[in-house]
């Protein structure tokens, strides 16, 4: 994602406002160049670092520092024993990664749709589905697992999603990409499961560039994850260089992959996270500001919001009876007045490989096409000023009084 606005600056009063912006400061920049001057670049003390002191945030016993959350995504399900022919339970409504992750290891997932007027997976359809694949001679090993998606960073309704999912003996990977740092009474988003799987990507929450972190309770589990992030060598293998004596010597045990975090990406999240109270506060603020203009509005529908929310989108919905334009074309009128968006997400049951590969049609999950249809994400980042929130504001509200229809 090119998260450069340079060149659209130009003709907006104020600047084009982009749909997100990482804030990277001074305490970034020295972690960086810490490490830049340390002449150790990649996995090493700062990622080792950088996973205690998040296991330490979140609460888990174990936190394992990858390359992407889509690598840790691979990771989990791999080590819930996910196996080629098998089936994983998720929704269509989400990025790519969490399905096709589940290709990688040879398996289908099996889509569910999310519950009316929510972005989340329907825990009576994931009950239903997992019986439906009983009768159809799919044997309940066959499930390998349940991956809920935290949408937005709004925290799916787990305490019934973890309920079935024990009854039918699967294991939990929640794909928390944007969910850091949702909290709940239970405990935070991405250890409700299982295994909990974090994006550091440039517009998340915190952001190391690019990057991710798996979190388990579950001792084999985590050692197996850290076995095959870096080719399934049977030991860590960063401080090699250092040591004296045998420390060349290793042995490969698995087939396993190249997911392992670098220092300097690990350094950036370790500031990142030591401020991850401030930038949710400052989303809170921008967040508050939008429901308070949108509020009496009845040709928008606000984003749910949940006990936590990280507020990583604010996703609102067009009530399409309400308004004389279609979606896409309140997008291009917020474009032309210097307002970058996004849309969070086309379903994946309406993308061209999903579509061949299980046949399905945009009708078979209709809450998801429904959600897709009328949903705009809104600029909410820390480093957005006041000034640029009542700008995003007031484009929304004349975008939509343009093509007002009335009650």
């Amino acid at each position: 994602m090119n998260l450069n606005t340079k060149n659209l600056s130009s003709g907006f009063s104020g600047g084009f406002i982009p749909f997100a912006r990482p804030d990277i400061g001074k305490e970034e920049e020295e972690a960086a160049l810490r490490v830049l001057r340390s002449g150790w670049l990649t996995t090493g003390a700062e990622a080792k670092a950088f996973e205690e002191e998040f296991a330490r945030y979140v609460g888990a016993s174990h936190a394992l520092a990858v390359n992407s959350a889509t690598a840790g995504l691979h990771l989990a399900l791999e080590a819930a024993g996910v196996e080629s022919g098998g089936r994983v339970i998720t929704s269509p409504y989400t990025f790519a990664a969490t399905a096709e992750v589940v290709r990688y290891l040879g398996a289908e997932p099996l889509f569910v749709d999310v519950e009316p007027g929510t972005f989340h997976i329907d825990p009576s359809g994931v009950e239903k589905a997992l019986k439906a694949c009983g009768t159809r001679g799919c044997a309940e090993g066959r499930v390998g697992a349940l991956v809920p998606v935290h949408i937005a960073g709004q925290v799916c309704r787990m305490e019934s999603l973890t309920a079935i999912a024990r009854r039918w003996g699967i294991p939990v990977v929640e794909d928390a990409a944007h969910s850091f740092p949702s909290r709940t009474a239970s405990g935070f988003a991405g250890t409700l499961g299982d295994m909990g799987v974090y994006s550091f990507y440039a517009t998340k929450t915190i952001t190391t560039g690019e990057g991710g972190m798996v979190v388990t309770n579950n001792e084999a589990a985590a050692k197996r994850i850290s076995l095959m992030r870096l080719h399934g060598i049977d030991r860590e293998i960063w401080n090699r260089y250092t040591e004296r004596g045998a420390s060349w010597k290793y042995a490969v045990v698995e087939a396993g992959f190249k997911y392992n975090m670098t220092d300097l990406a690990a350094a950036i999240g370790r500031v990142q996270l030591r401020r991850a109270g401030e930038f949710l506060a400052k989303r809170q603020a921008i967040a508050a500001k939008y429901r308070a203009a949108f509020a009496d509005k009845d040709y928008i529908e606000l984003p749910p919001d949940g006990e936590g929310h990280a507020l990583h989108l604010f996703i609102i919905r067009l009530v399409e009876s309400r308004l004389t334009l279609g979606r896409d074309e309140f997008i291009d009128r917020l474009a032309e007045k210097g307002v970058g968006t996004s849309v969070h997400f086309i379903p994946l049951h309406i993308h061209p490989y999903w579509q061949k590969r299980g046949g399905y049609k945009p009708e078979d999950f209709p809450h998801a096409l429904d959600a897709y249809r009328r949903a705009i994400s809104l600029p909410i980042y820390p480093a957005m000023t006041e000034e640029e929130t009542q700008r995003v504001i007031e484009a929304v509200i004349a975008a939509a009084e343009a093509g007002y229809t009335g009650p």
